[in-house]
């Protein structure tokens, strides 16, 4: 940060905006650019259209985001007002789209896409208020309204939420992680230093706008001056497009799951040619088969610097980095190592035995965890609690991420306490697979398991009894309108019925023995 008066993220951007005014900050691979101060102006103009609504400081914002210049202007816009936006999935099943409205309840709900998502269902069901960000009313009145900086941003301070990203949550209710605007000025600032960011950076935003990655993209670009790239949907799900369009667009630094690297290099779109503007490849969210992560080592290792990052959605997207290097590769059975906490972070290992300290839950604290869970209080204190090896108030986040600290001062993952996984580069919580299937009402009961493939691969194996025949594809059929698809079970097993242990208890880890 530049100025000691930016304490939020809307007194931010008007700095970065004004420094940069004719810097491009977003360019679109089908050739449209748009500088600081277009985006700056625009988001004004949205930020005065959503006081003319009534919009107030810390009213929530929905958003079906497409990457449109009207989508990113509107998420400043947001944070310039003090509303609290939150990015909706439009291709997840409406019924878990439902949730997450009624559980925020927001003002009204922004549509960047060409059609509606669930105008329908909205309209029928949870009557919101929703406006067309391409309709030419919505426009024209923007347009009237005037693109100065707005006085009122001043009233915002740091501990004040800016946006709420949507988690799996175990009982198939999903969880609003809320970050405040420190939140994010913390983790723009670790940012800019890890990654060495300038405004002459050009970012990739291959991840989903309602993806906690995209946090990444969208705060460490558009607040170092730097350019942004925003990369469709279609684009990113055809693996040779996306290799050309990143060659084309010069971009510098990656973010991604390991899972879209994994994919680029198993459908062989990569030559050691390729990516020849990138410098860094950052990837986080699950592991990176090594197997795989020496693949490309091999290919870009010599010129490209590769991070290994992670970071849970309630504590801004990443709490710590690794940088690869040959030494990794001795091994090939284990993941890479998390590397260290970031500064701006304090955490703890919370032992699971005496015999060993060095072994637990890892617990984060510091500037950088959230403010708990939107709309949920009773989730939020079994997550956010009381760090128990200090005297005085401090918070902790509880991860659920078993860790090991080893003598090279590294912490490694180890594993997730209960039935949370990382699959796909989503946090998934099993219990929410089970809770769709026991939906159905054809059946009787459900057991969800993830089984390991390799050290850093898996699967989700679902085993289902039911009232009623059913086979698998009948099943997998009605799961899908209930899923999305990163949470649909790689295999679905009808039973006559389940396993049971000695509480009456469904025996997951005799299911998990079952092929």
């Amino acid at each position: 940060m530049t100025k000691n008066h930016c304490y939020n993220l809307g007194l931010l951007f008007y700095d970065v905006a004004e420094k940069n005014s004719q810097h491009i900050a977003l360019k679109y691979p089908s050739g449209k650019n748009f500088t600081y101060k277009e985006l700056d102006n625009s988001s004004n103009q949205i930020a005065r259209y959503l006081q003319q609504l009534g919009i107030e400081k810390g009213d929530v914002i929905g958003i079906f985001n497409n990457k449109t210049v009207a989508g990113y202007a509107l998420m400043l816009a947001c944070l310039k007002v003090g509303a609290v936006y939150a990015n909706f999935d439009n291709t997840s099943p409406w019924l878990r789209v439902s949730k997450m409205l009624e559980n925020c309840k927001p003002k009204v709900i922004f549509n960047d896409f060409n059609l509606s998502p669930f105008a329908n269902e909205i309209n029928q069901n949870l009557n919101f208020k929703i406006v067309n960000l391409h309709a030419e009313e919505f426009m024209v009145t923007c347009n009237n309204f005037d693109p100065t900086n707005l006085s009122e941003t001043a009233s915002i301070h740091g501990g004040d939420p800016a946006y709420i990203m949507f988690t799996s949550g175990s009982t198939g209710f999903p969880k609003g992680a809320v970050m405040s605007h420190n939140n994010v000025l913390n983790f723009i600032s670790w940012g800019q230093a890890t990654f060495s960011v300038t405004s002459s950076d050009v970012f990739t935003n291959v991840n989903p706008i309602y993806f906690d990655n995209s946090v990444f993209d969208f705060y460490t670009s558009l607040y170092s001056g730097a350019c942004l790239v925003p990369f469709s949907s279609d684009v990113v799900a055809d693996s040779v497009q996306l290799v050309k369009t990143v060659n084309a667009m010069a971009c510098t630094i990656w973010f991604s799951v390991p899972s879209l690297l994994v994919y680029l290099l198993t459908t062989r779109a990569l030559k050691t040619t390729d990516f020849s503007s990138l410098t860094r490849i950052s990837f986080g969210g699950e592991g990176f088969p090594k197997t795989k992560l020496k693949q490309l080592f091999d290919l870009f290792g010599n010129r490209i610097k590769l991070f290994n990052v992670y970071g849970p959605t309630e504590c801004t997207c990443i709490c710590s980095s690794y940088v690869i290097s040959d030494k990794d590769f001795d091994s090939l059975n284990e993941l890479a190592p998390l590397g260290n906490i970031a500064p701006n972070f304090g955490y703890e290992i919370l032992p699971v035995s005496d015999q060993d300290i060095k072994f637990g839950e890892l617990g984060l604290t510091g500037p950088n965890v959230g403010l708990g869970y939107y709309n949920d209080e009773e989730r939020s204190q079994i997550a956010f609690v009381q760090n128990p090896n200090k005297l005085y108030s401090e918070r902790m986040y509880k991860t659920g991420d078993l860790v090991e600290k080893r003598e090279d001062g590294y912490l490694y993952f180890r594993g997730r306490i209960g039935n949370q996984i990382k699959h796909m580069g989503y946090r998934i919580e099993l219990e929410e697979i089970e809770a769709g299937i026991n939906s159905l009402k054809y059946i009787n009961e459900s057991g969800v398991v993830y089984k390991k493939i390799t050290a850093d691969l898996g699967q989700i194996v679902a085993y289902v009894s039911v009232n009623r025949p059913k086979n698998e594809s009948e099943i997998e059929s009605d799961l899908r309108a209930l899923l999305p698809l990163y949470m649909m079970p790689k295999k679905i097993l009808v039973l006559e019925a389940l396993p049971k242990n000695r509480n009456g208890k469904i025996d997951r880890n005799q299911l998990k023995e079952i092929n």
